[in-house]
């Protein structure tokens, strides 16, 4: 038997304390039992998006809370700009031509964060833009984008900011209200570090008033029924949710409150400073050339020449138990991706890190075993961090 290593941008590793909460026995959904369980979780998770806002527990992965962020804001016809780096920039490209929606979008490379002058120019050049879409953390290349900045701006406009946080929030400092985000997008099997099947997002009375005059069709994802259901006593959701995902989130994120999200962003920051400097120790080349603009959710790292990129990521999975991801989109074949996301520590940094030096040396990449390892090491010890 080998020991596995879940080192991707989601699912993440879960902690016992949670697969325990998650194995409990089912209770039925309006029970009071699960009645308390569902607003704690609620409550929590409105701390770690920092916000007042109504928030709202989709049964569903993130793609679902990002379908109803765009069937609930808008009608057919709206307006909206999508400002994307990456593949879940697309998404929301994607997500708005299906839904009909009149879409301008601004493509930055694949490994560039967004330009908030260009938003304001764009919104600048049309006032009757209704929503403006973009990843806080794009998963596919790593790339981190300034959310207060752009808030700062779409405050002053018509629109509503919709944004996709899911792999960032966790990771890295977010704050809803006071950045001026209108709707969020989380997901449980990311920073939560719970298992898979639930999005969550939260709403902002900008964002209501456009809810309340759209003419979107939608059942499932109707906003309007979520917070009817919420507002009954005891609150409830709409139809039946992910009961025991939803007790799991309740542990996780008693867990990440108990770290204290400072906490939990400044392990992320390492451990992603970590990962980085190893890579450069080994000579590879990382996706994001800014390091401004690198996440702390997951790190891309160009496929070395004369490496066969799936073969990579196939010994270090096979060989060594460690799953890392590959490329998406465009960049297939190009990057792999190690997440250092939710669960995660200084030795899942070092095992990581370990895998990668042995499966490159094997390919025939050159290389100086350990180097990388220590690297990541010098990181730990240069910032005084032992712990999780």
């Amino acid at each position: 038997m080998m020991k596995k290593y879940i080192m991707t941008p989601g699912p993440t590793p879960i902690s016992e304390e949670v697969l325990q909460e998650h194995g409990r026995p089912l209770m039925h959904h309006r029970s009071p039992e699960f009645s308390e369980i569902f607003t704690e979780a609620t409550q929590k998770l409105k701390k770690l998006m920092d916000t007042q806002n109504d928030v709202f527990i989709l049964t569903s992965s993130g793609t679902g809370g990002m379908e109803a962020a765009v069937t609930n804001a808008f009608s057919p016809g709206d307006k909206v700009l999508v400002a994307s780096t990456g593949n879940f920039g697309n998404r929301f490209k994607k997500l708005s031509k299906m839904f009909g929606l009149e879409l301008t979008a601004i493509d930055y490379e694949w490994g560039q964060a967004v330009n908030p002058e260009h938003i304001k120019q764009a919104l600048e050049n049309d006032s009757s833009i209704k929503g403006v879409m973009f990843q806080f953390s794009e998963t596919s290349t790593g790339v981190i984008n300034n959310a207060k900045a752009i808030g700062d701006i779409v405050k002053d406009y018509e629109a509503i900011t919709v944004v996709d946080a899911i792999s960032g929030l966790g990771a890295s400092d977010f704050k809803t209200d006071a950045w001026n985000m209108d709707m969020v997008i989380g997901g449980s099997q990311k920073g939560v570090s719970a298992p898979t099947g639930a999005a969550f997002i939260s709403v902002s009375q900008k964002a209501w008033k456009l809810i309340e005059k759209s003419s979107m069709p939608r059942f499932y994802f109707n906003l309007l029924d979520a917070r009817e259901a919420a507002s009954r006593k005891p609150p409830q959701t709409p139809w039946t949710p992910a009961i025991s995902i939803i007790v799991a989130i309740n542990k996780a994120m008693d867990i990440m409150l108990e770290e204290g999200l400072g906490q939990s962003f400044r392990r992320h920051r390492l451990l992603a400073q970590a990962i980085q400097r190893a890579a450069e120790k080994l000579g590879l080349k990382l996706l994001v050339e800014d390091p401004q603009a690198r996440g702390h959710s997951v790190t891309a790292i160009r496929v070395p020449e004369g490496i066969d990129g799936k073969k990579l990521s196939s010994m270090m999975r096979t060989k060594h138990g460690v799953t890392i991801a590959g490329g998406q989109g465009k960049l297939k074949g190009k990057i792999f991706r190690i997440g250092h996301l939710g669960w995660f520590g200084m030795f899942d940094a070092i095992i990581a890190i370990s895998s990668l030096e042995m499966a490159l040396k094997a390919l025939g990449y050159d290389l100086e075993v350990g180097a990388g390892v220590a690297e990541a090491q010098k990181v730990f010890y240069e910032n005084n961090y032992f712990g999780h």
